[in-house]
C-alpha cells in the first residue's frame, strides 16, 4: 500500500513539474503571436483600400479568430 502511495505521489509531482514548464513556454509564444499581429496590422494599415476589401471577404466567409487573421494576411499578400 505504501508503495502505491509513493508511486502515485511521484507521478503527480512529475506531472506538476511538466505542466508548469509547458505553461512558461506558452507565454513567450503568445507574446510573439501578439507582436506578429501588431506588425501585420501596421503593415496593412498602410494599404487601407485593399484591407477594406479583404475584411469584406472575411465577413462574407464568416471567418473568426485566427482564421480571420491568416485569411487577411493571404489576401493582403496577393496582388
Amino acid at each position: 500500500m505504501r508503495r502505491i502511495i509513493a508511486c502515485t505521489t511521484a507521478v503527480l509531482f512529475v506531472a506538476g513539474l511538466l505542466h508548469s514548464a509547458s505553461a512558461q513556454t506558452e507565454g513567450s509564444k503568445a507574446t510573439l503571436t501578439v507582436q506578429k499581429l501588431k506588425e501585420m496590422k501596421a503593415k496593412w494599415s498602410a494599404n487601407r483600400p485593399k484591407l477594406k476589401a479583404c475584411r469584406q471577404e472575411v465577413r462574407a466567409k464568416g471567418l473568426t479568430g485566427d482564421d480571420r487573421w491568416f485569411y487577411i494576411e493571404d489576401c493582403m499578400s496577393k496582388s
